[in-house]
């Protein structure tokens, strides 16, 4: 069962915060004996192959702890108090909208109920360091059912760092999503040019033209397409208009290199680009149209000189791309954005920590990155 977009649910759009490929990780659990639960956060929907069995037992394509016992013959069942539990470090640090908690293929097996926590512990901390860190709770306990996505709303603004699902009393998760809003440290950009578009600072594909194929949000992914359905496909044009993405940047900020990518796309790349640049002043043309070679690494250099805050790209007539990468710094206002967007949504307690403007002050808070940002 796909956890993918759902009109129902429009968290489902936004980056998942717990993507193996922004490096997303488990931390720690107590107990995956049928089942690894790294396998939580595949990217692809869970698959299941009946009467595939190992010497545990039926194979499954998820996280499925053992079944919990009580500690005698007269109390053979566990207490309420006793459950299973996974924590996730976060590929990127950010607001969640939203958790999916997948129990494909899981019938017999599947919990009886869940919860999720949030915590956010900054720089890189031990699984120890984790564990006992303040945790808030974003989904409360709820009951579960056998082979469902469930989908959860979160309205927390903090940015967290890490996340802890809880199952009740054990059983058989396939996939965990964490979607939400990226918001990267600014001390960690401070001074550098950087992929303004990239998804792990902030870059989203706000809106496309179609996705009938893939997902525009495979644009701005990390890394490089390995295959066709990674990267945005759309059906054959039979008008004569052409496709489009429109990219929201981590902030306003200049590009002054792209890099257009039709790897894996040979008899399906579109026939030329357009990269138009959207801001206050209104449209700016980064690139001119300009021809395109399928299965091909294109690189550009561009003036820059104009503040865009979103980025289209155009492309004739339709299509395929597998990444798109916009290389350049943010402006005094889009640096603003950016540490303002972060400071707001830190924990009580490392706003105080932060320094400058948001708490007491120290030699390594947003000030020593201010005193460093491009102006």
């Amino acid at each position: 069962m796909s956890t993918g977009s759902d009109p129902d649910a429009p968290f489902t759009e936004l980056v998942d915060l717990a993507s193996r490929a922004l490096g997303a990780g488990v931390v720690a659990t107590n107990e995956d004996t049928f089942a690894d639960a790294e396998n939580l956060l595949v990217a692809a929907p869970a698959e299941f192959r009946p009467h595939t069995f190992g010497h545990k037992g039926q194979i499954m394509d998820g996280w499925e702890s053992r079944r919990r016992r009580g500690v005698s013959a007269e109390r053979p069942h566990p207490t309420d108090e006793d459950h299973d539990w996974v924590i996730v470090r976060l590929g990127a640090a950010g607001v969640v909208r939203g958790v999916v908690v997948d129990t494909a293929h899981f019938t017999g097996n599947h919990p009886e109920t869940a919860s999720v926590q949030a915590a956010s512990v900054p720089g890189h901390p031990s699984p120890a360091e984790v564990a006992a860190a303040s945790w808030t709770e974003i989904v409360p306990r709820t009951a579960l059912r056998g082979d469902s996505a469930h989908l959860f709303a979160v309205s927390d603004p903090v940015r967290y760092t890490h996340v802890r699902l809880n199952i009740w009393p054990d059983g058989g998760v396939a996939r965990l999503r964490v979607h939400g809003v990226v918001l990267p440290d600014p001390r960690e950009l401070a001074g550098l040019t950087f992929d303004l578009a990239a998804q792990e600072y902030g870059g989203v594909a706000e809106d496309a033209s179609d996705r009938y194929y893939s997902s525009p949000h495979h644009l701005n992914a990390p890394g490089r397409a390995r295959v066709m359905g990674d990267g945005w496909e759309t059906r054959r044009r039979r008008d004569k208009s052409h496709d489009w993405v429109r990219i929201a940047l981590a902030g306003e900020g200049e590009v002054l290199a792209a890099e257009v990518d039709t790897s894996c796309f040979v008899a399906n790349a579109p026939g030329w680009v357009e990269l138009v640049g959207l801001g206050e002043e209104g449209e700016t043309v980064l690139l001119p149209r300009t021809r395109l070679q399928p299965d091909t690494r294109h690189r550009y250099r561009l003036p820059g000189g104009s503040p865009v805050t979103h980025v289209r790209v155009n492309v004739y007539p339709d299509g395929g791309l597998a990444r798109v990468r916009l290389t350049g710094r943010l402006t005094a206002a889009g640096w603003d954005g950016v540490v303002g967007r972060w400071a707001r949504a830190l924990p009580a307690g490392e706003t105080r920590g932060a320094g400058g403007r948001y708490g007491g002050g120290h030699a390594g808070g947003p000030e020593t990155a201010e005193r460093n940002a491009p102006r």
